[in-house]
């Protein structure tokens, strides 16, 4: 009977981290892009938690629970790009990058300046 339990068991685990290994596997190279109300210097008016990254992840149609994403340092306070783990089983992780722009679009708009710049720089030479 101890054996025949065992086996059962043994087949259960590989059966949850195969499915673990293929979420997983979805959640490769995944870019979350999140805006945020934040002040001049790119503090946010507030905190961007597990909850919000689930509910994000969730709405692009990435089935993730809270409890999976790891945040050890803590709630994200600032503008910017995160590498966030995601602990799908004990045995599998995976890494996303989750972005945070400023809710008025400054941020968007500075970008695009900053690479029409480049791409004058460029054209002058």
């Amino acid at each position: 009977k101890f054996e025949a339990r065992r086996a059962e068991l043994e087949a259960e685990e590989a059966k949850e981290i195969a499915e673990a290994q293929q979420r997983a596997d979805a959640l490769t190279d995944v870019n979350v892009i999140m805006r945020a109300k934040s002040g001049d210097e790119g503090k946010l008016f507030g905190s961007i938690g597990t909850r919000d990254i689930a509910e994000a992840l969730t709405n692009s149609g990435l089935e993730v629970d809270r409890a999976e994403i790891k945040l050890p340092e803590g709630t994200l306070r600032q503008i910017g790009e995160y590498n966030v783990d995601i602990q799908l089983h004990h045995d599998v992780s995976t890494n996303i990058l989750v972005t945070i722009l400023s809710e008025d679009g400054d941020d968007e708009d500075a970008a695009e300046e900053d690479v029409a710049d480049e791409n004058e720089d460029f054209s002058e030479e």
